[in-house]
């Protein structure tokens, strides 16, 4: 019966494989842009979203934490789905849904609904993303050529978390906040189209099942962990309202873990964890992102809340970070065939907690380029240099029939790190400020942000030094 279901599929190839590998590259990374590019674009329409839905600053940090959680807590189901049922057949589902969830976002007339749609454009993305990276890997030859193809699919990824930035800026300024989510519509229509035309699927198969409890418990036992994070800067840590959904979101991964290692079909085999490329790589990339993901966030409140820029003035600010997140991208596969990828993560780690530390400087009264571009360009620079050489890492453990689960793992690690650290980053911010929100007062709190970030960072870089594999990526 799997030889009959997979007959149709292998007629068509000839036809599918030849379409150009450029153009099969670029609308997977496309898609990754999109879901990228959403994490962060809603910041800069924050002040307007809470004007027009009447979020407290609790609720507002949910129109992103919604979308962040589901993003990572779902991947790993995504990754699995990938490769049970075609990549090409994930992309498109995880497309459609995140373009009609963009709709209804932009659409919301409440703030529940608001935070709904935001959910479920984490779920399409969850399912997107992972088939993103397979596309990329299967459809460029190992070698060279393949470091090229992960290092663009990196660049584009991280240029949509810096592009978010400007263009939520644009649109807000000119159109109105709405359009932040909005503007996906057409964009994943067209997408759609191509990746239906030139877009060719594979999968494993095998009659495996997805791990659905798995997914369950460990969306929920994220969603929690971050609440209770949220919870502290209201409560105080030593409160019940705290400590409850702390404690409960640590038992549902501990559940989560439980199920993992009996299940016949895990969702996420503990043993790859046990490679040291994957497990290396996937753990620094959860520092870097716990970090480096809340940047953007309080640069961009930063600027509007402490020096008054308006939100395109605020996005405009990141564009020469979001050039240098770009150019480390792509800088990498260079330094990597030189240097060796942990050499070139360790030093993009270093470089990003140089320009983090920088920025832990900032002042009431800062200027734009010692306050916000030089430390940006720094931090975005070393990202982008770090994030192409731990995902080449991590993807060299996978074999054939887990590919698509290890890049799952690689975007849930990225995404879980910066939902959980902006839960946390916000929480010392607020900490800080305790209730005044005066210019003086906000910059202290923006601040000690970016003196944490930069520990985290060192952090990460040591262990990258110590674990990461020393000489080929594939090492275990």
């Amino acid at each position: 019966m799997a030889h009959m279901l997979e007959a149709p599929d292998t007629a068509r190839m000839p036809v599918r494989t030849a379409s150009p590998m450029w153009l099969v590259v670029a609308l997977a990374c496309a898609g990754q842009f999109l879901v990228v590019l959403d994490i962060s674009v809603v910041n800069v329409a924050l002040p307007s979203i809470r004007g027009a839905l009447a979020f407290d600053e609790r609720g507002l940090q949910w129109v992103v934490t919604a979308y962040t959680i589901a993003f990572a807590g779902f991947m790993l189901l995504g990754g699995r789905a990938g490769d049970l049922y075609g990549r090409k057949r994930m992309f498109l589902v995880g497309l459609g849904l995140f373009t009609l969830a963009s709709l209804a976002g932009g659409l919301a007339q409440e703030g529940w609904q608001l935070l709904l749609a935001r959910a479920v454009q984490g779920l399409g993305a969850a399912v997107l993303a992972p088939s993103s990276l397979t596309i990329v890997t299967s459809a460029v030859p190992e070698g060279a050529a393949r470091a090229r193809a992960i290092a663009t699919w990196t660049a584009v990824g991280a240029g949509g978390g810096a592009a978010g930035g400007f263009v939520g800026g644009l649109l807000v300024d000119t159109l109105s906040w709405r359009w932040v989510l909005l503007i996906n519509v057409p964009v994943g229509v067209l997408v759609l189209a191509g990746g239906a035309r030139w877009l060719t699927g594979g999968r494993a198969g095998g009659g495996r099942r997805l791990d659905l409890p798995g997914a369950v418990l460990v969306t929920a036992g994220l969603a929690t962990l971050a609440f209770g994070v949220s919870q502290t800067e209201v409560e105080g840590w030593a409160a019940g309202a705290t400590l409850a959904p702390l404690g409960a979101g640590l038992a549902l991964i501990a559940l989560f873990l439980l199920v993992e290692a009996r299940a016949k079909a895990p969702l996420m085999p503990l043993g790859l964890l046990r490679l040291r490329s994957v497990g290396s790589a996937n753990v620094a990339t959860f520092l870097t992102g716990s970090a480096m993901f809340c940047m953007w966030f309080f640069m961009t409140m930063y600027a509007q809340n402490v020096l008054g820029y308006t939100p395109l003035e605020a996005g405009l600010a990141l564009v020469p970070s979001s050039l240098a997140v770009v150019l480390g991208s792509q800088l990498a596969p260079r330094l990597m065939r030189r240097a060796g990828a942990r050499t070139v993560a360790v030093s993009g780690t270093l470089i990003a907690l140089t320009g983090c530390a920088w920025q832990s400087t900032m002042t009431v009264d800062g200027t734009y380029l010692t306050a916000i571009m030089f430390p940006g360009v720094l931090m975005m620079l070393g990202t982008g240099l770090a994030g192409t050489p731990l995902a080449t890492v991590a993807m060299s453990g996978a074999a054939p029939g887990e590919a698509g689960l290890v890049s799952g793992l690689v975007n849930t690690s990225r995404t879980m790190g910066g939902s959980l650290g902006l839960a946390v980053m916000s929480t010392i911010a607020a900490a800080r400020t305790a209730g005044v929100r005066t210019p003086q007062a906000l910059t202290e709190g923006y601040a000690l942000v970016f003196v944490v970030g930069t520990a985290v960072l060192a952090a990460a870089a040591l262990l990258m030094w110590l674990w990461l594999p020393r000489r080929g990526a594939g090492a275990h």
